[in-house]
């Protein structure tokens, strides 16, 4: 009898202090060792996407007939939109149609859907020579908003802007200050519209090969990364789940076998 609420004892005490497993990242990477990394990718374009682009030339004269004019900061306005030199005032951007073009100043339509940040800024510089417009400009084309969401198990969940190409699910997440001690590392899943439909992707964040190998290790603009709580967490989710499996409950359970013990104890002694 004594060894049996022994027994039962330290189980529960086990219960109360075991720790979800697998919480660490890359746990394989000696086997992961020299692993060939995708070649960085870059954003590409799509309708709806908005970009700031700028043309400088020789002269400040020369520059301004091919860049659209600054627009007064509004209250209320959103930060969306690239931001100037001077701190009351923003560049205005392009929306890219839903037929891929823009119209750009002196150059009319050109259509820019498809392409990256330095293939549309070296279209628009081509575009200038071969018009014999300005044979010398510098273009500098930037995001305006293009964005991913991170929710669930981290510390920051919320909408991030990306400010740069070759951005990883990584990058992502440390910008959300990383998962909590409650989020599940092995089934981390990224959702994205591709070519209007629908995937969803499960990335393993223990695995460093399985990561690199993921067609979704870099970010796309409207990626949404969801963390699903592990089983602990779902657990306290409920009352009954909380009041049952809480690290007190086991304690208090612990504690009253071990007077049950004691008791049992005196009372042979007695005997």
């Amino acid at each position: 009898m004594r060894k049996a609420f022994i027994f039962m004892v330290a189980a529960a005490l086990l219960a109360a202090c075991s720790t979800p497993k697998n919480i660490t990242y890359f746990q394989d990477t000696e086997q992961a060792e020299g692993a060939q990394i995708e070649a960085l990718k870059n954003i590409i374009l799509q309708p709806n996407d908005m970009i700031s682009i700028i043309v400088n030339a020789k002269t400040a004269e020369l520059s301004a007939l091919f860049n659209l004019p600054y627009t007064a900061q509004r209250l209320g306005q959103n930060t969306n939109s690239f931001i100037s030199g001077s701190s009351n005032a923003y560049v205005s951007g392009y929306t890219i149609a839903q037929d891929g073009t823009i119209d750009f100043p002196t150059l009319g339509r050109i259509k820019i859907a498809g392409m990256t940040r330095t293939e549309v800024a070296q279209t628009i510089k081509d575009e200038l020579r071969n018009q014999g417009q300005v044979n010398d400009a510098i273009v500098t084309v930037e995001f305006m908003n293009l964005y991913f969401q991170v929710l669930g198990e981290v510390n920051r969940p919320g909408r991030y802007p990306i400010g740069k190409d070759g951005m990883t699910v990584l990058d992502a997440i440390s910008t959300a200050g990383d998962l909590s001690i409650q989020g599940t590392r092995e089934n981390v899943k990224l959702l994205r519209n591709e070519n209007g439909q629908q995937k969803t992707y499960s990335l393993d964040l223990t695995s460093t090969r399985s990561l690199i190998y993921s067609p979704a290790y870099y970010i796309h603009q409207d990626d949404v990364i969801y963390v699903e709580p592990n089983d602990v967490r779902k657990r306290q989710s409920t009352v009954n789940g909380n009041n049952i499996r809480s690290t007190s409950f086991w304690f208090s359970l612990a504690s009253m076998l071990s007077s049950t013990i004691l008791l049992i104890d005196r009372l042979t002694d007695k005997d």
